[in-house]
């Protein structure tokens, strides 16, 4: 059966490091007047009726954002695969009747609003198909639709696989891609799954929305 909007939390994956940023909380870097972060929630909580965000260390840095906080289900920094299953056990324990939870980086300002919307495009989606974006000839695992039901599977694969890699355990299981078209921005074509990694990255990220006058208008590029 598949999922209905209303029976999907979102969860938005900031468990990592920044390595590539120097460290720190590259999520809480702001641009314009917004913290990346702050445009990932305004993006995604318009799509799904409830969203946790998935972090690791002390939740208070991230108080301003209002919501609830989800560590790793495993410890070492392991990877979004790790927050995915944080997501799904967060949903089994607190929101019975969700049957999905939808996952977006913290660090991607720019994904489609409409993902959640194509995501379920997808029809039949049985009880393990999982389905991931892609877009510029690029798969993005960061960004997927995972079944509650696959919760189990996926903690065991984490408890004995020598390999945290998305793909390795989504492969496993029944796995469809939607293919999301680039934005025409100002000076060319702009991989709507951008995300800021180092700081050249971040400064591109600045100055698209300072080509574009603010985020939301990259709507106006698709």
């Amino acid at each position: 059966m598949s999922p209905e909007a209303n029976s999907i939390i979102g969860c938005i994956l900031a468990g990592g490091q920044s390595r590539r940023m120097g460290g720190g909380d590259k999520t809480l870097m702001k641009l314009q007047d917004k913290s990346m972060l702050a445009l990932v929630k305004d993006r995604l909580q318009v799509q799904v009726p409830q969203l946790i965000l998935n972090a690791n260390g002390d939740p208070g840095r991230f108080a301003a954002i209002g919501l609830p906080v989800v560590e790793d289900s495993i410890t070492g920094f392991a990877g979004p695969l790790a927050g995915v299953a944080a997501g799904l056990q967060w949903a089994r324990q607190h929101r019975p009747a969700c049957t999905h939870v939808v996952t977006a980086a913290a660090d991607t300002p720019f994904f489609p609003k409409d993902l959640v919307k194509r995501f379920l495009s997808i029809k039949p989606i049985a009880s393990n198909t999982i389905i991931m974006a892609t877009s510029m000839g690029h798969r993005h695992p960061v960004f997927g639709l995972w079944p509650v039901a696959l919760h189990a599977d996926l903690e065991q694969w984490l408890a004995t696989t020598d390999t945290y890699k998305v793909l390795a355990w989504a492969r496993n299981h029944d796995l469809k891609f939607v293919d999301f078209a680039a934005i025409d921005g100002p000076s060319g074509a702009i991989d709507p799954f951008f995300n800021a990694n180092t700081p050249e990255d971040f400064a591109i990220a600045t100055e698209l929305v300072i080509q574009l006058g603010a985020v939301d208008t990259l709507e106006e590029y698709r």
